[in-house]
Parts: C-alpha cells; structure tokens; sequence
C-alpha cells in the first residue's frame, strides 16, 4: 500500500509541475515548496501530499484522476500499460500475453516487440502533445499495475 502512495503521489507531482500549463491560485500554492525544483523529490512530494485533502488523495487512486484547480493539478488518465502492446491508447499494434510470447523463447523476437511498443507509445505521447498542448499520459509507467483498483496484474515474462 505504501508503494501505491508513493507513485500515486509521484505521479501527482509530475502531472502537476509538467503535464499541464495550468495556473493555481497565487494564494494557495504558487510559490509552494512542491513548486520548487530546488528541493528534492521527497520534501516536494511531501509537501504536495501535506495539502491534500483525504478526498483528493482517494480521488487520485483511480486511473481518471480529477484536477486539484487550487493546486493547479490538472485533470488526467494514467492507465496505460504497454505489456504487450500501447494498450487504452486507441489504434495500436497488439501482441500475444507474455506467457504466450515467453513460449516462443525467441529473445530476438521479444526485443523487436518492445521497440515497437516503445516507439507507438512514443508516437501516441507526442501526438498528444501536438493535440492539446499537453499530455494526460506520463512518459514511463508510473501506476500501481501490481496492486491497483484493477488487482493484481499478470506476470511480466521474467516473472514466470
């Protein structure tokens, strides 16, 4: 549960200080020490979780987590998960489940699956960002895929 908050509130962080060219309330936070790149990650996101209230943080634990205007954190849809292909990213290419690509034990074969990945996630990212101007999609995953409101996922193919 503990890993869950972290990135949650790491992914909050991150949504707050570069997904979005929002503005917050100067009262409230704009020049809160979460704004600050001066200070480390931790004392950043500590503080950013200290304003929080115990509905924001709860609204934040699913996958369409609402903006905080009085922090200036926008609205935005982190579930996204490239385990065999950019998944809930509209058109993409699909790949078999890891259990099945781990049955071709061909290495070769898994690498060129993942740079495909990787280049359709960077292709939807940038997309995005022409689109709107930002993006609601963090670069890397950042989700509590383990543990999260949709329970625990499937084994990744190390994992088997």
């Amino acid at each position: 549960m503990k890993k869950i908050a972290v990135v949650s509130s790491f992914a909050i962080l991150v949504s707050a200080l570069s997904l979005c060219g929002q503005t917050a309330d100067k009262n409230d936070s704009a020049n809160a020490p979460f704004r600050n790149p001066e200070l480390s990650i931790e004392q950043r996101v500590n503080d950013l979780v200290s304003r929080l209230t115990i509905e924001e943080k709860a609204a934040q634990m699913v996958h369409t987590a609402p903006a905080i205007p009085r922090l200036g954190i926008p609205a935005y849809n982190w579930w996204s998960e490239g385990l065999h292909g950019a998944a809930r990213e509209g058109y993409a290419t699909v790949f078999p489940q890891a259990i099945g690509l781990a049955a071709t034990f061909d290495p070769d074969l898994l690498h060129k699956e993942a740079d495909v990945i990787a280049t359709e996630f960077r292709v939807k990212y940038e997309q995005r960002l022409r689109e709107k101007g930002f993006t609601d999609r963090l670069r890397g995953f950042l989700g509590p895929g383990r543990t999260g409101p949709a329970g625990p996922q499937p084994p990744a193919r190390g994992e088997v």
